[in-house]
């Protein structure tokens, strides 16, 4: 402190005999070296074991976020410890500049402004809801006496029905619409209905049994894209999770079903 106060020529502190006073010049300094100390403190931090910290920052829809990216992204963690993952949930309605975004894991056609899409994997429908109501559905005819729960993409009901060769009456679609496939799962969860869904996004239900999938009968309303800015430079750690989710995909060797 002493050198500080030579090189600026002023004092920062009062000797007093029992410790130091800061002055009005310090005081005046105080901000520009915390905010200084700060830096320091977290380039150090980000340098710590050999690596560059960086932050990455994914917003996914949150189907894709809970039902499959979750649980696998521990393995990413483990292989880029020095990567800190930021992960936010969306309804598939998402402003990347806005929001600060590496990366937002979408689902669509793949057709958005501005926006560089790389395809993941389809994520085909089908007809999902608890045992007690599943065990009364024997042909897809049987949906008629049923709620039939809806998202906020109107022509999902009508393309399965379409698929099973039967026409969907309008007035069988009415009720609450979901914006969140995630909230429409838990009311089918809670027995209020069927739901239309990608199976693979719960195939943790399925096998526990709490949800069926009562007709291997499927319609496809689009795929999971990784997008970015096309404005956006790629940094290492954008590099590292787009090379790592493309390996789990390949590894995983999807098997989807068929569209009818």
């Amino acid at each position: 402190m002493k050198v500080l106060e030579n090189r600026l020529n002023v004092m920062l502190f009062k000797r007093l005999p029992r410790g130091l006073m800061i002055t009005a010049e310090g005081e005046a300094l105080l901000p520009v070296l915390r905010d200084s100390f700060d830096r320091m403190a977290d380039m150090l931090e980000r340098l710590e074991g050999g690596h560059v910290r960086e932050i990455l920052m994914i917003g996914a829809v949150g189907t894709f976020a809970v039902g499959w990216l979750l649980p696998r992204l521990p393995d990413f963690q483990q292989q880029y410890p020095f990567i800190d993952v930021r992960l936010s949930t969306n309804n598939n309605r998402v402003d990347m500049a806005a929001e600060g975004l590496d990366y937002a894991i979408r689902f669509g056609n793949g057709a958005w402004h501005s926006i560089e899409a790389m395809r993941l994997f389809e994520a085909p429908l089908s007809v999902l809801c608890i045992p007690k109501i599943a065990d009364r559905l024997r042909e897809p005819s049987d949906l008629m006496n049923q709620t039939l729960l809806r998202s906020y993409r109107e022509d999902e009901w009508s393309n399965w029905f379409a698929a099973a060769g039967i026409a969907c009456p309008a007035p069988l679609l009415k009720g609450i619409v979901f914006d969140s496939s995630l909230a429409m799962m838990e009311a089918a969860l809670q027995g209020a209905g069927v739901a239309l869904s990608p199976p693979l996004m719960f195939s943790r239900q399925l096998s526990t049994g709490a949800i069926k999938q009562p007709f291997d009968l499927y319609t496809s309303m689009g795929s999971y894209w990784l997008t970015s800015l096309k404005s956006r430079s790629s940094t290492p750690a954008m590099e590292a999770f787009r090379d790592w989710l493309f390996s789990v995909i390949n590894e995983e060797h999807l098997e989807l079903p068929q569209i009818s």
